[in-house]
């Protein structure tokens, strides 16, 4: 737009400037001021010339409006869509901070909840259970539903399974192929 504007303005510039010649000319035809026939037939040339320059700078002129309309056109709809674009961001950052605090209300939920049941674990487990799950992508513990762990989705042959069966029920037992601790369950498979 500020290239097309900037033409403009230098075509314009152009064609008063011929303009301006064309008229001082004929002026000076007209008043007799040139009275050699030969400097007259120059300038009737001249004239005709700058009859050609002007219809030719208008012609560029009316190309580049053209242009700069089309431009003006594209512009438009770029900042229409621009405006679209920051309507939708607003509405999904506005969604995002909603969910933000809806999951934040259920950590302290959960949190809350947690509490009192972590207050009866020993410390050394609590503080495994931690470290694990710092370094599990927030998943210290898995339960084993169906020979499976959980955590790593793998299947636990039969001697794990034994010795995870035969183990007692107060006894930390962790998947060998991804250290988290097993919940065992009725769903288990023991």
């Amino acid at each position: 737009m500020d290239d097309l504007t900037v033409e403009q303005k230098k075509i314009d510039r152009d064609v008063e400037q011929v303009k301006a010649r064309r008229v001082r000319d004929r002026d000076r035809m007209d008043r007799g001021l040139i009275t050699n026939p030969k400097d007259l037939e120059r300038m009737q040339h001249e004239l005709v010339s700058l009859e050609r320059r002007i219809t030719s700078l208008e012609d560029e002129e009316l190309e580049v409006m053209e242009r700069l309309e089309e431009a003006q056109q594209a512009l438009d709809s770029l900042l229409e869509q621009i405006g679209a674009a920051d309507e939708q961001l607003a509405a999904l950052a506005e969604a995002r901070d909603r969910q933000v605090l809806e999951i934040e209300e259920e950590l302290a939920r959960l949190d809350a909840e947690r509490q009192p049941a972590a207050a009866d674990i020993p410390a050394d487990l609590m503080a495994l259970y931690d470290r694990l799950r710092q370094h599990k992508g927030g998943v210290g513990a898995a339960a084993l539903r169906a020979r499976e762990c959980g955590g790593c989705r793998l299947s636990l042959d039969n001697a794990e399974l034994a010795v995870i069966g035969k183990a007692p029920s107060d006894e930390v037992i962790r998947c060998e192929e991804c250290q988290r601790i097993l919940v065992r369950t009725h769903e288990s498979g023991l």
